[in-house]
C-alpha cells in the first residue's frame, strides 16, 4: 500500500527503553539521578573556572564549554523522557521532536569540535612549550570556541530544516528514547534523497575531520614525548593528556557503537545501551575524569569549598 495515501502523522511514538510498566519507577530514579548527578558536576565545574584566576587558560576555556555544551547534550533527552515515564504517555508532538532532534545534533556536534580542539592545545603545550602562551593566545582561543559554535549551530539547523520538508503519513514509532536523525529519516513517506545526501557529505566531514585531528594531535604528541629524555618529563607530559584522552576514548568509542553498529535483528539491546552510554553516562562521568585526574582542579575545588565555608 502507498504511504502517501495515510493520514498525515503530528505525533511520533518513542518506545523507550523498556515496555514493561513494572521497571518505569525505577528507571525514572536511575536517570533523574544520573540527570542531577551530570548537571551539577559540569555546573561546578565552571564555577570553580571562572572562581579561580589561575584557570583562566586556554585549556580550562574549552573544558568550560565541553561542561556548558554536556549540560545542554543531556538536557536535550533526559527530561522529555522523565516526563514520558512519569505521565505514562510515550508521544512527542512533531515539534518537540523536530526541537529535540536539532538540539541533540548541535550539542553531540560541540562535543566533537570541542574535543578536537582540545587535542589541539595538549600538542601545542607539549611540542611547543616555549610558543605556547603565543599561539594559544586569548584571541585565537575564542575564535576557536566561536568557530565551533557557529558551524555546528548551521550544521544542525541545515538538518532540521531539510526534515520539515519531508512528509510522515506513518508508521510514527521511532524505536528509540529519543528522536535521532536516521529514525526519524526512516518514518518518512517522501523521499529523503537530500537528506541522505547531505547527512554523508556533510555531517560525515564534520565528524571525521574533527576525530583525524584528534588522531594526528596525539600521534604528533606521542612523538614528542618520546623525545623527551628525563623520565620525569614524559610522565608530566602524559599526564596532561591523560583526562582529555579519556573522556576522548568514553565518547567516541560510544559513539561508534551507537552508529557504526552492524544492525542485526538482535541488536536493539545493544545499540540502547550504546546509546544510553553515548548520551547520558559520558556527559556524567566527564566532570568526574577532569576534577578527579586534575591536581589543578581539585586544588581550585578545596579553595572554592574553604572558602563557602568560612
Amino acid at each position: 500500500m502507498d504511504r502517501r495515501n495515510q493520514t498525515s502523522v503530528y505525533e511520533f511514538l518513542l518506545l523507550g527503553l523498556s515496555e514493561h510498566q513494572e521497571q518505569q519507577p525505577l528507571l525514572f530514579g536511575l536517570f533523574l539521578g544520573m540527570y542531577l548527578v551530570t548537571v551539577v558536576g559540569n555546573l561546578v565545574i565552571i564555577l570553580v573556572i571562572g572562581f579561580d584566576m589561575h584557570l583562566h587558560t586556554p585549556m580550562y576555556l574549552f573544558l568550560a564549554n565541553l561542561s556548558i555544551s554536556d549540560i545542554g547534550f543531556i538536557s536535550t533527552i533526559i527530561p522529555e523522557m522523565l516526563d514520558n515515564i512519569c505521565s505514562g504517555s510515550k508521544l512527542i508532538s512533531y515539534g518537540g521532536c523536530l526541537t529535540q532532534l536539532y538540539f541533540f545534533g548541535l550539542f553531540a556536534d560541540l562535543d566533537n569540535f570541542l574535543l578536537a580542539v582540545m587535542a589541539l592545545d595538549r600538542y601545542v603545550a607539549i611540542s611547543h612549550p616555549l610558543h605556547y602562551a603565543m599561539i594559544m593566545n586569548s584571541q585565537r582561543c575564542v575564535l576557536l570556541v566561536a568557530g565551533s559554535w557557529v558551524v555546528i549551530t548551521f550544521h544542525a539547523l541545515v538538518h532540521a530544516c531539510l526534515v520539515t520538508r519531508l512528509s510522515f503519513c506513518g508508521p510514527n514509532i521511532i524505536p528509540h528514547f529519543f528522536c535521532d536523525l536516521v529514525p526519524v529519516l526512516k518514518l518518512a513517506c517522501s523521499r529523503t534523497y537530500v537528506n541522505d545526501l547531505v547527512l554523508i557529505l556533510v555531517a560525515g566531514t564534520l565528524l571525521i575531520g574533527p576525530f583525524v585531528c584528534i588522531l594526528t594531535s596525539y600521534f604528533y604528541i606521542v612523538l614528542a614525548i618520546l623525545r623527551i629524555d628525563s623520565p620525569k618529563g614524559k610522565q608530566r607530559a602524559f599526564s596532561i593528556c591523560t583526562s582529555h584522552l579519556s573522556v576522548v576514548s568514553l565518547f567516541y568509542t560510544t559513539a561508534i557503537g551507537v552508529y557504526l553498529y552492524p544492525p542485526t535483528p538482535y541488536s536493539g539491546g545493544k545499540e540502547r545501551v550504546f546509546s544510553i552510554m553515548y548520551t547520558t553516562v559520558t556527559p556524567m562521568l566527564n566532570p568526574f575524569i577532569y576534577s578527579l585526574r586534575n591536581r589543578d582542579m581539585k586544588g581550585a575545588l578545596g579553595k572554592l569549598l574553604r572558602i563557602k565555608t568560612f
